[in-house]
């Protein structure tokens, strides 16, 4: 996973990438030599502020938009996205939505946001573009989370999600193989992005002291994490989740942390009732 352009004329689809993890995930690809076509629903500053900055660099990128709760949008992304690229050799599932509730407060439109989002958005856009992926013998990536491996208050929905993400990981990976497609899932761990900062006070020293490895991961060590599992080096790697979290799902908890669980909104502005 060293540096340099090891990525070099590979076309990449990035959704969710107007902020966090999936827009340096988008600038990684690029840095590396790729053509990005950068993903975003609601606000294409992020996204768009990506693009010039690729391009400042010599690279070639653009941004489209798409509301992933509608399968038709995920198809038209698709679409917009290989007419841009003239075809693709990676495909990036990042874009997801959260929240935090009370299993007894949790609604169904709630409940149907997060799962159209996170898991059957995902799905369909991959359907549509497993053609393209076969010629080119392609990657999937697919991004998950700790949450789907360790339990916390209030996020069963959520949680339920990132699960179902890496189940359909390892299943789609058996069932594209043949087709020369690889397909694998990184769950992230503590990860502070802008989003976080906006609801919650976050001490990096602070969160930092709770993961064995002593400070919290950044955007950048999950992009970098992509780049290699979509290249060469990682050809033999197929259908597993890995875990970047700095050792946190190792770590055997007995503390009390579960029975005062945060009241910061997650999911407000983009789940009806947060």
């Amino acid at each position: 996973m060293g540096d340099g352009r090891t990525m070099d004329g590979k076309r990449v689809l990035v959704t969710g990438s107007g902020t966090g993890i999936g827009r340096e995930i988008a600038l990684e690809f690029a840095r590396r030599g790729s053509a990005v076509a950068l993903h975003y629903s609601h606000s294409g500053e992020g996204a768009t502020s990506a693009v010039e900055e690729i391009r400042r660099s010599g690279g070639r990128a653009e941004a489209f938009a798409a509301d992933f709760n509608h399968v038709a949008e995920a198809r038209k992304l698709a679409a917009a996205a290989l007419e841009f690229l003239g075809g693709l050799d990676v495909l990036v599932n990042n874009a997801g939505v959260t929240m935090n509730l009370p299993i007894e407060k949790v609604t169904g439109e709630q409940f149907d946001t997060l799962y159209r989002v996170n898991v059957r958005a995902p799905f369909f856009l991959t359907q549509a573009l497993v053609g393209p992926l076969a010629e080119t013998r392609g990657a999937v990536i697919n991004l998950s989370s700790i949450h789907a491996l360790s339990g916390m208050p209030f996020h069963s929905v959520y949680a339920g999600t990132k699960g179902a993400i890496i189940a359909c990981t390892r299943e789609l990976a058996i069932e594209l193989a043949p087709r020369g497609i690889r397909v694998n899932c990184i769950a992230p761990g503590a990860v502070p992005v802008e989003s976080h900062r906006g609801l919650v006070p976050v001490d990096p020293d602070e969160l930092g002291g709770g993961i064995p490895a002593g400070f919290a991961g950044s955007p950048l060590d999950v992009a970098r994490l992509a780049v290699f599992l979509a290249g060469e080096d990682a050809r033999y790697i197929l259908g597993q989740t890995i875990v970047i979290d700095g050792g946190t799902t190792s770590w055997m908890s007995f503390g009390r942390g579960f029975r005062h669980p945060s009241d910061a909104p997650f999911g407000r502005g983009y789940v009806p009732g947060i």
